[in-house]
């Protein structure tokens, strides 16, 4: 069944050690002056429920990239230059589907029709398919299948408030550990940077799961349509 191959494949992946594509949409806005002298900077303070260890360790993964293009964090007591703020968010979206439990895998399928009922059998009241070519009749499981969703999105800001980046990164998958998928997104929101102003672009990166850590990117390419799986 495609569902179940799709996971399978899906934890083969994660198991055997075999790079993961991350597919993710990107769109920056930048206001970015020409010359940016002192590029110090600390982080925006998260609010609340906000505040956790997660959460201080995906700023980890956005201060890496910020040293690879010349930022540097200020130093306890000193005045920065500009302020990073990061934001980010998952949501689980469950999705029924119906797949036939075929108990004659294989079989010659016949013509193209049958019909559709509901009956009861040792799995209780389900419906079922029966086509009279095959005489035998076939159960429909009803499943849930999960995409979840994510957004990430940084900003910088100068420290009287002028507003130099915006990057928004979104990705939907069947991974469910954010923390999995996160080192690509954030890579993500600093590749090409700054970038061309508001030009929506798809980024993939390649995750090697024994290492954790993120190959360059094979190709950024201007893309309007946003992408739906990874």
């Amino acid at each position: 069944m495609k569902y179940l191959a799709i996971l399978a494949t899906a934890a083969v992946m994660l198991l055997s050690g075999c790079a993961t594509t991350i597919r993710s949409d990107v769109t920056a806005f930048n206001d970015w002056p020409t010359d940016l002298p002192d590029k110090t900077y600390a982080f925006e303070a998260p609010q609340g429920a906000d505040d956790t260890l997660e959460y201080r360790s995906y700023q980890v993964l956005v201060s890496n990239e910020l040293s690879k293009l010349g930022f540097r964090q200020s130093a306890e007591g000193q005045q920065p230059k500009l302020l990073v703020g990061m934001k980010y968010v998952t949501i689980d979206h469950p999705v029924r589907v119906l797949e036939a439990d075929d108990p004659f895998m294989g079989s010659y399928w016949g013509p193209g029709y049958g019909r559709y009922g509901w009956g009861y059998s040792r799995w209780g009241y389900r419906p079922y398919f029966y086509d009279p070519f095959r005489f035998n009749t076939m159960r429909i499981e009803e499943r849930i299948r999960h995409q979840y969703q994510r957004q990430l999105r940084v900003t910088i800001n100068t420290n009287t408030g002028r507003k130099l980046y915006d990057v928004t990164v979104q990705n939907t998958s069947l991974i469910q550990a954010t923390p999995y998928v996160m080192p690509a997104l954030v890579q993500s929101a600093f590749t090409g940077f700054p970038g061309q102003s508001g030009v929506p672009r798809r980024v993939d990166l390649k995750i090697d799961p024994t290492t954790q850590t993120v190959e360059a990117p094979a190709a950024v390419a201007g893309q309007a349509t946003p992408a739906r799986t990874n």
